[in-house]
């Protein structure tokens, strides 16, 4: 049985050690970093940068900590996410969000490349085949796995292995372009964008909201360049109208998210990641988007463990407990007390990606929580 160590959000003394950073770095203290990283060893640490009017990441002082952590015992930290959008881009939209080498203490650097093309491919299971997974993190001998754990319209919740399955694989590679990315996660087959004309409002979101320019409007008539699209699925997340519809399927999406997830952690030797997940301003919907709705439940705490299945299931456990908070969406969707919150808000069978996580042998469903 796993450990996960569990520090609350709450703080009941007026008092550093009662704040979420002290109990950060006393979790980072009672997990025994130097149990599993060197001295002069370079550590990934893996979290999101956010997009311009999505400020709801994990927040920079609670990086700082980990790197500061990681610096105390000897090792050699650096602050990475794959493109979501145009590197330059992203790296500018992560340094408007605080996270930048000043306020970190550590080089922030993209780990695919300023065009996301710099990636391994690499095998990974029936669903995929073969994922291209960021170089950095391949190369890299070992990592933290920062996550802001939230909804996701996608994936129902969106924590640890999210972030490793999207977040440690490109969204194109070179030679097999988004099929060998992210994107074959999103959508199946050949991954068509549908159009619905009678639906569309011309609010143009979908074209706003592309990472690529890849939608344009020409005579009211919607225009998809699909040689560059990456099929992440952000125009048909932003369409309140579902005009538009990339076509997936959900069993498959969580599956194929556990297996992707696999793969990034296969080019780790055993005991040399570690998971952190923040259970704080859990908003409805992932950080990639261009905007961040109010929180739907209230801030839980920060969750460390070596063990990504055991960390998630902790999450979702802590999450199933709470209350639904008003004014959010949660009460729009009319979410009652005791009702779970993750599938009331986005209908997704979001447990399968923990469920097959444990299947494929990454970890273990049943943990021992120690609160500190």
């Amino acid at each position: 049985m796993a450990r996960v160590y569990f520090a609350s959000a709450r703080a009941k003394k007026w008092k550093y050690d009662d704040s979420m950073p002290g109990k950060l770095e006393h979790l980072l203290k009672e997990i025994g970093l130097m149990n599993y990283f060197s001295p002069e060893e370079w550590i990934a640490v893996k979290t999101h940068f956010g997009s311009e009017g999505a400020h709801r990441i994990v927040r920079p002082a609670f990086l700082r900590k980990v790197v500061d952590a990681l610096k105390r015992i000897g090792a050699k930290p650096f602050v990475t996410d794959t493109v979501r959008i145009k590197g330059l881009d992203y790296i500018e939209i992560a340094n408007q969000n605080g996270i930048n080498h000043l306020s970190l203490g550590a080089p922030v650097v993209i780990a695919d490349g300023l065009y996301g093309n710099d990636n391994i491919m690499l095998q990974a299971g029936e669903i995929l085949g073969q994922v291209a997974v960021a170089s950095l993190i391949h190369d890299v001998p070992a990592m933290v796995v920062c996550s802001h754990v939230k909804g996701h319209i996608n994936a129902g919740y969106a924590g640890a292995i999210k972030n490793l399955a999207m977040g440690g694989v490109s969204s194109s590679h070179r030679t097999c372009g988004w099929k060998c990315g992210r994107g074959a996660m999103h959508t199946i087959g050949e991954g068509e964008l549908v159009w619905d004309a009678d639906k569309c409002e011309l609010c143009l979101q979908c074209q706003e909201v592309c990472p690529l320019d890849a939608i344009t409007f020409k005579d009211d008539e919607i225009v998809w360049n699909r040689d560059i699209c990456w099929r992440c699925g952000r125009c048909e997340r932003v369409c309140q109208n579902e005009a538009l519809l990339l076509p997936g399927d959900d069993e498959r999406f969580m599956r194929s998210l556990a297996e992707a997830a696999k793969t990034v952690i296969g080019t780790f030797d055993p005991g040399k990641i570690m998971y952190i997940n923040f259970l704080t301003e859990i908003q409805p919907e992932c950080d990639c988007m261009p905007a961040a709705d109010v929180p739907i439940i209230q801030d839980l705490g920060i969750l460390i463990s070596d063990d990504v299945v055991s960390v998630e299931q902790a999450s979702i456990d802590l999450l199933l407990r709470a209350n639904p908070l008003e004014r959010s969406l949660a009460e729009d969707k009319k979410v009652q007390n005791g009702e779970d919150i993750l599938m009331k808000l986005h209908s997704k069978p979001y447990l399968l990606q923990v469920e097959e996580a444990e299947r494929l042998g990454l970890g273990s469903r049943k943990y021992e929580l120690l609160e500190i």
